[in-house]
């Protein structure tokens, strides 16, 4: 223990943005490196930044899109891919374009973008470029936090809040994002606030609003995602606002909104996605939550989808908010004495059984819509007439997200929630996906583990073998030196020989058998093949400009046999498995490398 006089290291403060700092992250367009974009995002969440993160190989018009509707302080971007002049100065030319010079872009790419581009880049508006030399003089949790103190202001004092709901009422989403941020940070006009809830109250029940809960991890993202393009496919292109939250850290006060990633049908205009974090309400649902949604009716969408982070049985949240509600589940929910504790089981109209292709899945269909069979006290019914509905989000066009859809829009209908109307027809008896059109069956689920046991078990036979066929050359060696010796005791070691050749495979055995012609084949100048009787020869020496003859294959030394199978089991010439070292014998004399 260290005692009163000594002094102990002291680590650097964290800097502590004092607004809530919002960053957009993503890999640039044809960089498919993101590693290190989500070491970046993941210390910005760290540093208490709420992160909306994009993942890599994302165009300047996505990027520049989210960080508007988030109304972002800042875009990260990592760019490796050699076009990042061009790449960054459209970033920062679109964003004035659009009205939205304000949000401050950082960037890097170690060493592929120099410092001649980073002082061009930089005078252009990009905020900062960080290079190699900026890492090595900050490190890397400095130059995060260089970001988050840039990226420290409240958008409502750079950025006008609006005053009137002029621009709104016509559909401006800019507006509405700001407002939205208003009502997060509890900066709007009371009055305005006001006007905001009393029109939105009065627009109830004519723009619904649809609820998406569930567990965590359950696909209520990508679910959320599906429902929206066949919203757009089969309701012709309605307007839709799409609030998604996500916990933020009680530690840190960083949150990864991570829905975004997953939404694929949202790159159009008539489509608004906003992610929300909790904040520090320690509810599913942040407290502004009922203005955000009358905030997105006033703005005229045809319809409010509101999802929610992941909940635990007992909670039930969002059904207070929205006039409709999804509970979104997966098939390993436990013992079927567990649905007796979900609450949303009770408030739910429509219930998706997620990730249907995995094992159990129809059990767990049967189970859930007997539960909700029970808890809606309507035993006259029968089970498969329950709303509850088997889904794969992840596959695309998905007939269980199909029929999700239609008894999601059947119900809407029959409870008078909006004018949406749909051109599908109903597939009859469909209630769930078909688990045998998955990409990857149930019982194949296991497959690369296959592999790599499949792997591990062809090593340990190398293993085995190798230590077998050294004990037989020991064995035979001995058995030459005793009768040359003229010595006693050779029945016994010819018995223990015999049971090593046998236990030897017909294949190491072969193998051990050719590795004398193989090593004469490769020792000559040339290795010659007979192809039907025409023999081709194929030079074995590389000439070198000092006259020096190097051998194209090199065969090893070994001369105990039990290195020479493993060798030939592991590496083995070109053209011979397990092909290490090519799957040709010879590389052709006139071929280019690629």
């Amino acid at each position: 223990m260290p005692d009163g006089n000594t002094k102990m290291k002291t680590t650097k403060k964290t800097y502590k943005p004092k607004n809530p700092v919002r960053f957009v992250t993503a890999a640039s367009l044809f960089d498919g490196h993101d590693a290190s974009i989500n070491i970046m995002r993941r210390i910005l969440q760290s540093c208490g930044a709420e992160v909306i993160h994009l993942g890599h190989n994302r165009s300047v018009d996505e990027i520049v899109t989210a960080a508007i509707e988030e109304d972002a302080q800042a875009i990260a971007v990592s760019s490796y891919q050699g076009g990042h002049v061009e790449y960054f100065k459209y970033m920062i030319d679109l964003l004035k374009e659009r009205g939205a010079g304000h949000i401050k872009v950082f960037g890097g790419g170690g060493g592929v973008i120099v410092l001649d581009e980073i002082k061009d880049l930089m005078s252009h508006g990009v905020e900062k470029i960080y290079s190699p030399e900026d890492g090595r003089k900050m490190g890397l949790e400095g130059m995060i936090q260089d970001m988050v103190k840039r990226a420290d202001y409240a958008p409502a004092k750079d950025v006008s809040t609006p005053k009137s709901l002029a621009k709104l009422k016509k559909g401006d989403t800019s507006d509405l994002a700001r407002i939205i941020t208003a009502l997060e940070n509890d900066q709007l006009d009371t009055k305005l606030k006001q006007q905001i809830d009393d029109g939105g109250d009065k627009l109830s029940g004519k723009i619904p609003v649809i609820g998406i809960t569930g567990t965590g991890g359950a696909g209520k993202s990508s679910l959320t995602d599906e429902l929206v393009r066949r919203f757009r496919m089969f309701s012709k292109e309605p307007k839709i606002a799409v609030l998604a939250i996500d916990p933020t850290r009680r530690k840190t006060g960083g949150a990864l909104l991570g829905d975004r990633i997953r939404m694929n049908a949202n790159n159009v205009e008539n489509v608004y996605v906003r992610s929300v974090a909790t904040r520090d309400n320690k509810a599913e649902v942040p407290p502004s939550m009922a203005s955000m949604i009358n905030a997105c009716k006033m703005t005229g969408f045809d319809v409010v989808i509101v999802e929610t982070p992941g909940i635990g049985q007992g909670d039930a949240g969002i059904v207070p908010y929205v006039d409709f509600s999804l509970y979104v589940m997966t098939p390993e929910f436990g013992a079927a004495s567990q649905l007796e504790k979900i609450d949303m089981l009770d408030f739910a109209d429509v219930i998706a059984i997620n990730k249907f292709d995995r094992n159990g899945a129809m059990d767990a269909l049967r189970d859930v819509a007997k539960q909700v069979m029970r808890n809606r006290e309507e035993f006259h019914a029968k089970p498969e007439d329950m709303p509850v509905i088997g889904t794969i989000a992840s596959r695309f066009n998905d007939e269980g997200v199909t029929a999700l859809y239609y008894e999601v829009i059947t119900q809407l209908t029959d409870k008078k929630l909006g004018t949406l109307k749909t051109t599908l027809k109903k597939a009859p008896g469909i209630r769930h996906s078909s688990p045998k059109t998955a990409i990857v069956p149930p019982e194949k689920r296991r497959y690369l583990a296959e592999i790599a046991d499949t792997v591990r078990g062809y090593h340990q036979e190398i293993a085995t073998q190798s230590k077998i066929a050294r004990e037989r050359q020991q064995l035979r060696e001995s058995i030459r030196m005793l009768e040359d010796a003229g010595e006693k005791g050779k029945k016994a070691l010819k018995k223990l020989y015999k049971e090593r050749d046998q236990a030897l495979d017909g294949r190491c055995h072969k193998l051990l058998e050719i590795w004398p012609t193989v090593k004469e084949n490769y020792s000559g100048d040339e290795y010659v093949v007979k192809i039907r009787d025409r023999e081709i020869r194929t030079k074995l020496t590389y000439e070198t400009m000092c006259g020096l003859k190097v051998p194209k294959v090199s065969l090893p030394q070994f001369v105990d046999e039990g290195e020479i199978l493993k060798w030939l089991l592991k590496e083995n010439v070109p053209g011979s498995f397990p092909y290490t070292a090519g799957v040709f014998a010879f590389k052709r004399e006139g071929e280019d490398p690629t």
